[in-house]
């Protein structure tokens, strides 16, 4: 598939990766630690920056960094280029079972903001930065906090979350949509994000939903994933938590 003059295949399902097909000298950026595999020809480096700014000095490197380290992203990013003068393959995987989507920037405005992790790689010239919550309520309750993920720029960059990732389109000023709250995955320039409380306390204690909810509107797209990674932890922990108790009770018989 080809989108915004770059050349990719995410393969798999349940755990998926995204080969990048690199011509000649060209580069691409990804989060430290997502590189599954790549061809012969292809170096990689590990920088400071994300490369969007050329002549970037060392203070600028590192404000970048510190940046992204409150966000609790790594401080590096890592650049792959295919020095060949073929064109070469770098494959970069999911850190757990989701889905990995392609998004062409240059279409949504330049702008996407997404949950913290989602990044997982893109063309050169992306640029990566936190972005506080506007909204005092979005940033206690939003389930992401105050602090979410921008990218910036005109190329395509991939991003990851939990389960299958649901695509919608906000046609106009009065399109609402309502998340629960870990579920969001990102949304586009033009989309308005904040908190309201669910209407019924009886809904929130019995029904499992949350006492708040996310509700966006505007114009724009928005990503909301089936299965967020807190929800998958707190079902492995709540079945290993009752595995642990049935051993431990059959060992002291």
């Amino acid at each position: 598939m080809v989108n915004n003059g770059i050349s990719y295949q995410i393969i798999g399902a349940s755990t998926p990766c995204v080969e990048v097909m690199l011509d000649s000298h060209e580069t691409v950026i990804a989060e430290a630690g997502a590189m599954n595999y790549f061809d012969a020809g292809v170096s990689f480096k590990v920088t400071l920056g994300d490369g969007s700014e050329e002549g970037q000095g060392l203070f600028g490197k590192v404000f970048s960094a510190a940046k992204r380290a409150l966000s609790n992203e790594s401080l590096f990013i890592t650049h792959f280029t295919n020095n060949s003068t073929r064109f070469c393959k770098v494959s970069f995987s999911a850190p757990y079972p989701g889905e990995i989507v392609a998004i062409d920037l240059a279409t949504l405005g330049g702008t996407v903001y997404c949950q913290k992790n989602a990044f997982l790689c893109g063309t050169l010239g992306t640029k990566l930065s936190m972005a506080f919550s506007k909204k005092m309520g979005a940033g206690f309750f939003g389930g992401e906090g105050f602090i979410l993920q921008k990218l910036e720029g005109q190329g395509t960059a991939f991003i990851h979350a939990g389960g299958s990732i649901v695509e919608k389109v906000l046609n106009s000023e009065n399109d609402t949509i309502y998340v629960e709250t870990g579920s969001l995955v990102g949304f586009s320039e033009g989309v308005e994000f904040d908190i309201e409380a669910t209407t019924s306390l009886k809904s929130f204690l019995f029904g499992g939903e949350g006492l708040y909810l996310t509700k966006l509107s505007g114009r724009g797209k928005v990503w909301i994933q089936a299965m967020p990674f807190n929800r998958l932890t707190g079902i492995l922990y709540e079945s290993l938590r009752g595995r642990f108790k049935e051993d431990f009770k059959t060992g002291t018989k």
